[in-house]
């Protein structure tokens, strides 16, 4: 049997994991060239030029227009309200859970939490179209309860889990030496808790805020469900929207091969992906400047 030195042990091991991370960065790389590889022959055609209207009709008898700005504002539309939701009740919630939550009851509600993670999309999708629409109607005297609004609260509860647990998990990692150190000093709890805690664990807060927006931001089939599906430039919330991602959802299935069409969907694509890296490029620099 052959024995390795605790030397080689470790190159083995560094060389696995430095594989892995390569591995990793390749396959994104390869994703990222085939959207772009795809989405080039849509900049030849002459339909480009319809690129930037607010007119979403990639199947006319007319005229054929690809604008995305109606597709783009109602994510941002819905991913901005889902957000706003999510993010300050998950960082609530994980500060009680962290300080302020009994035993039992912290045993209780993580559970709970973890399990509200692990629900498929549709079905939450089902739920917002049997509660959540009829009540937004309800609620707001609406002809349709399919708009901009209830795909946000349907959002914002997939994002809810993400954003609790990770930011408990940051807000737990905080040296107890910290806050024994302010409460001898005569701080209260709560002024502990947002003076001290909070700022402590704020990396990890952003690194779970911006999880959470993430899974908005590339969610499909609750958006799919609940929102209505109109292509059409609206900042209203009350006012049904459709979304990048269900757009290329709804349409990838049955668009013919190598069409205008096709490539313009690769575009949509390649524009989330962008998207996606910066969002997760501005919270590394939130990330590092809170730490410094």
């Amino acid at each position: 049997m052959i024995r390795l030195s605790k030397t080689g042990s470790d190159a083995i091991i560094k060389a696995l994991l430095l594989a892995a991370s390569s591995a990793s960065i390749f396959i994104v790389l390869l994703i990222f060239l085939f959207l772009i590889k795809e989405s080039i022959p849509f900049f030849s055609d002459s339909a480009v030029t319809t690129l930037l209207t607010t007119r979403w009709m990639p199947v006319s008898f007319q005229k054929e227009s690809f604008g995305i700005i109606p597709l783009v504002t109602g994510s941002l539309l819905v991913t901005g309200m889902a957000s706003l939701m999510a993010v300050p009740a998950g960082v609530g919630c994980a500060i009680y859970i962290a300080e302020l939550a009994t035993p039992w009851e912290r045993e209780f509600l993580k559970p709970i939490i973890e399990i509200l993670a692990g629900i498929p999309s549709v079905v939450l999708g089902f739920f917002g179209l049997v509660v959540v629409v009829p009540m937004v109607q309800e609620i707001f005297h609406l002809q349709s309860g399919l708009n901009a609004v209830s795909g946000a609260i349907i959002l914002a509860l997939m994002a809810l889990p993400t954003v609790t647990s990770i930011s408990d998990d940051a807000i737990r990692s905080v040296p107890q030496a910290y806050k024994e150190a302010s409460l001898a000093l005569g701080a209260s709890e709560i002024t502990t808790i947002l003076k001290v805690l909070v700022p402590a664990a704020l990396p990890g807060i952003i690194a779970g805020a911006m999880l959470g927006v993430g899974r908005v931001v590339g969610e499909t089939m609750a958006v799919l469900m609940v929102t209505g599906n109109a292509a059409q430039l609206s900042f209203s919330p009350m006012q049904s929207v459709r979304t990048v991602t269900a757009t290329i959802a709804a349409e990838m299935g049955e668009v013919p091969f190598g069409s205008t069409h096709y490539h313009a969907l690769f575009v949509l694509g390649a524009i989330l992906m962008v998207s996606t890296f910066l969002l997760n490029a501005i919270a590394l620099k939130a990330s590092r400047r809170s730490r410094s």
